[in-house]
């Protein structure tokens, strides 16, 4: 039988980047988390409970964002309109405007009416106070709880008798700011989150699917593979899909980046999100919905914005010994004045305003804000990031190893030369051949024999036991002879004399024929290099970041294409299973390594390197050894992607450095270190000051731009 459970996802309104498995306090903010997601397990089937349509990245986490914002923002209008009537009878205001309000009664009133602010205003933090105190993990709620129960409970002794002067104006702004505070924070959490809703947005809700006698709109997420679609002009493409019929441009730059419309014929593949142009097309669809290309990088910076890295451990870490220092400092500043002297009341104002300032409110965000921008801006710049560290790491490095095909040149490479070296052999005859082995292969050279044998009207006969040589080649039987396409190589290990008169120049790639173990010609490719290449490898040389070429290609290719770029150096003829090798002896120099490679044969080697990035992998964003997935193959992507890391975590850096800083100034100024000079912070210019802080955080975050 069947059995079924569930498991609950947990996160945190304020910071979605939180995610655990049972419910507790986010250890950022020390908010309540929220219900995410159900996940019901029931055999082998996964079914995940939303909140909206076909959004999977979206879920509870934006709705229930939505309601926090709107909670707290209604919060702080009840607590304005009710602290000016409290602000009006304090005797503190009204011996600062010079009148006499008071009233029989008018204390009362006054406790009554912050009373409510207290407990309506205050909620959100008394709450938070006891869940972070049942977790054994104060936090900023605990700070901000811990003050204003001193405050309300000190001024409510003042008005049954104490003597002194109450606190409840203090108690009212210092409520009405912090709310005003988490909500403008809360409001910049979705701002930075906003280009990861675009991305959902990009999904259209419904598709026109056509049917054999007429086309019905059906919803987005019910489509299945082989199913077929119409897109009219104008619309979004509804799922990742081959062309069956009509031509278009189609805009994918909110996907890849790239500017420009791109022509799309019968047979062209169309990712989902893209917006058509002028022509009709019809679409065989690929894929269900949650498997789309789309679906992979919404749920890719996702995980990338919940993903911790050492930069936001440090913030953390620093956030919890904020609440430690916070709270040893607002006692020790309570016993030092009143054992001085001071009366009860200026301890007691003292201690809130030092609890107050030191709120690691600023210091939470410094991390999750920048993460939620950079990860979000970059997917739609084409830079997939998958692991938040490698991209944080990405300022580290010293070296590229650039694989060059695809990469640093066109990857398309056409026959240039076919030459015969037996009579029997024509050049029909060697594409023929060549072809034969090659039509299962989808490597680049295959693909322009391939091209040329369709230029040439070939039929291209069936093959026996295939077999490849690694690095060297393939080889099969054909029509009763054995048949080889093998590199230079293989030539050279085997005794195979080169033939006379063999020339290629030195950006030409050449295989030879083989049947029955004797040479029978050769075909001549050649690799356009990309127009943007020497431009990426220059700006990489003014950031002091060595290039390097790394091909199996001949020294003669490799030679001829690193000098024309300028890079450093070029490391040629070098095997799939090499090439890790190669990586490792430049990090045992000391160098910090950044591999590119199309993440298939390349995965030893991106797995090896400080910082992986896999190019030119197109929707296949699953390079499970890339901590970086370039969906275009533009070497310039690969420079905005350094100075973007780099600039990532100068952010990061600029706002633990003010976080902390202003901590470090604030905390004696609300101690009353200056107090014999005359300089006093109140609780509420503290809380001002800490909210300045908090926005401050969220502004620099907001001003990260991917440079192109």
């Amino acid at each position: 039988m069947e059995h079924q459970h569930d498991t609950a996802k947990y996160t945190c309104p304020m910071h979605p980047q939180v995610v655990q498995d049972k419910p507790g306090n986010c250890p950022i903010c020390g908010m309540t988390l929220v219900l995410a997601e159900t996940t019901t397990h029931q055999g082998t089937a996964t079914m995940h409970h939303h909140q909206h349509g076909a959004n999977p990245a979206m879920g509870h986490e934006g709705h229930n964002h939505g309601k926090m914002i709107e909670d707290f923002r209604k919060r702080f209008y009840v607590v304005l309109l009710l602290t000016i009537p409290i602000m009006l009878l304090s005797t503190m205001i009204q011996h600062f405007m010079g009148v006499n309000w008071q009233f029989p009664g008018s204390q009362y009133i006054l406790l009554t009416l912050s009373t409510v602010v207290f407990l309506y205003g205050g909620w959100p933090f008394l709450k938070g106070m006891v869940d972070e105190a049942k977790a054994k993990n104060p936090g900023m709620m605990f700070l901000i709880g811990f003050a204003i129960i001193v405050a309300y409970i000190y001024s409510v002794a003042i008005v049954f008798g104490l003597q002194g002067m109450d606190f409840f104006w203090e108690l009212a702004t210092l409520i009405l700011i912090m709310l005003l505070g988490h909500w403008i924070e809360m409001k910049s959490v979705a701002g930075a989150s906003k280009e990861l809703e675009l991305l959902v947005q990009l999904m259209p809700a419904d598709a026109h699917m056509v049917m054999p006698d007429m086309v019905h709109d059906v919803k987005t997420d019910t489509l299945k593979s082989n199913d077929i679609i119409l897109v009219k002009p104008g619309e979004k493409v509804a799922a990742d899909g081959i062309i069956l019929e009509g031509e278009s441009y189609l805009n994918e730059s909110m996907l890849t980046g790239e500017s420009k419309p791109v022509q799309k014929t019968k047979g062209d593949k169309v990712i989902a999100g893209a917006i058509n142009g002028t022509g009709s097309i019809k679409v065989t669809v690929l894929h269900a919905a949650k498997d789309s290309y789309l679906s992979q990088v919404i749920k890719l910076v996702d995980d990338a914005q919940k993903s911790k890295s050492k930069t936001q451990l440090l913030a953390d870490r620093a956030a919890r010994w904020l609440t430690i220092i916070a709270l040893i400092s607002g006692i020790a500043t309570f016993l030092y004045w009143y054992l001085t002297g001071q009366p009860l009341a200026f301890a007691m104002e003292r201690m809130v305003t030092v609890i107050v300032i030191c709120c690691p409110h600023a210091l939470g965000l410094v991390v999750p804000l920048v993460v939620a921008k950079s990860t979000a801006l970059s997917a739609k710049n084409g830079l997939l990031i998958k692991n938040r560290t490698a991209f944080e790491n990405s300022r580290k490095i010293t070296t590229i190893v650039f694989d060059k095909t695809g990469t640093l040149t066109v990857g398309k490479f056409e026959v240039s030369k076919i030459v015969s070296v037996k009579p029997a052999f024509t050049e029909n005859e060697i594409i023929r051949l060549s072809a034969a082995l090659e039509q299962n292969s989808e490597h680049p050279i295959a693909t322009g024999i391939l091209q040329k044998a369709k230029d040439f009207s070939i039929l291209i006969p069936a093959t026996e036991g295939f077999n490849a040589i690694t690095g060297k080649g393939v080889e099969a039987n054909i029509e009763t002879k054995k048949v080889m396409v093998v590199s230079p190589g293989y030539l050279k290990e085997n005794n195979l004399p080169i033939p006379p008169g063999f020339s290629a120049n030195e950006i030409e790639t050449v295989v030879f024929l083989v049947v029955n173990n004797e040479l029978a010609g050769y075909i001549a490719l050649s690799d356009e290099i990309r127009a943007e290449s020497a431009g990426a490898i220059e700006t990489l040389k003014q950031n002091k970041i060595k290039s390097i070429l790394l091909t199996g290609d001949n020294n003669k290719v490799a030679k001829a294409v690193s000098e024309k770029l300028g890079m450093e150096s070029f490391i040629a003829e070098v095997l799939p299973h090499q090439k890790l090798e190669k990586i490792k002896e430049l990090q045992n120099k000391g160098e910090f390594v950044a591999m590119t490679g199309d993440g298939v044969n390349d995965a030893p080697a991106l797995a090896q390197a400080n910082v992986g990035i896999a190019v030119g992998s197109g929707s296949d964003i699953a390079a499970e050894t890339a901590g970086i997935v370039l969906v275009n193959s533009n070497p310039k992507d690969i420079v905005n992607l350094v100075l973007f890391g780099k600039a990532t975590y100068r952010k990061m850096i600029q706002n633990l450095i003010w976080a902390t800083g202003y901590n470090v100034v604030a905390l004696p100024l609300a101690a009353g270190i200056l107090y014999r000079q005359g300089v006093l912070l109140s609780p509420a210019a503290g809380t001002v000051l800490m909210t300045v802080s908090t926005i401050v955080v969220a502004i620099n975050a907001s001003m990260l731009k991917v440079k192109k």
